[in-house]
């Protein structure tokens, strides 16, 4: 009888032990769920703080700021791309793009797109481009990317005019260069929104051309 009393407080013991450890094992268990489910949730909370960014810039622009964002072309296989406060104005996608010079027009007090065009400057005639610039409205914002080749047309008048812009390297332009470029009509120093590379066999990246040049920035918006 003592032993059979021995053996059930045993018994007894061991069930009350084991239920304390499965319920501990277990709370743990629900703890670290809620703490992996905040943790994905903070995950995912960032992922869409990044897609909300306007053209997908590192960080978002303050106040009274516009986003943009260019791309050059890459070699003569993929068309350059502009975005302006996430709008994707020209790209390969929108068939919108060309050889040369691309270019796209904005209201810098409103952020409206005024206007896009593509200029060849391999075989195109650059008066066709010298009449653009020239009739550029004041106060507006004028984005530059090139594809292929931007410089064989080019003459002493188009680089002034886009001088006048803002560039500080239209004037060495060439044959099959990169360069992407952020100016505006008024605008009375140099623009710190430009990137350039030269056509060099030395430091191309691709067979015969330099590397896409990718831009991005905020830019103030202008006070009417």
């Amino acid at each position: 009888m003592r032993r059979s009393g021995v053996l059930r407080l045993l018994a007894l013991i061991f069930a009350l032990v084991s239920t304390w450890i499965f319920f501990r094992s277990f709370i743990s268990l629900n703890m670290k769920t809620i703490h992996l489910s905040r943790w994905l949730a903070d995950l995912d909370t960032k992922k869409v703080e990044v897609a909300r960014t306007k053209c997908g810039l590192s960080k978002p622009c303050p106040d009274n700021f516009f986003a943009f964002k260019i791309s050059s072309g890459a070699a003569n296989v993929v068309g350059p791309t502009m975005c302006f406060e996430n709008l994707v104005i020209m790209s390969p996608v929108k068939n919108n793009v060309g050889r040369g010079l691309n270019f796209a027009l904005v209201n810098g007090t409103t952020g409206v797109v005024l206007t896009q065009k593509c200029f060849d400057m391999y075989s195109g005639d650059v008066t066709l481009l010298v009449k653009f610039l020239k009739e550029i409205p004041e106060g507006t914002l004028v984005l530059v990317a090139s594809y292929d080749d931007p410089g064989t047309k080019m003459n002493g008048e188009a680089r002034k005019l886009l001088t006048n812009l803002g560039s500080s390297y239209a004037k060495h332009l060439g044959f099959r260069d990169s360069w992407v470029f952020l100016g505006a009509r008024d605008l009375r120093d140099k623009s710190p929104f430009e990137q350039f590379l030269k056509n060099s066999p030395d430091t191309n990246k691709y067979e015969g051309w330099p590397e896409l040049l990718e831009l991005e920035g905020c830019v103030p918006q202008k006070v009417s």
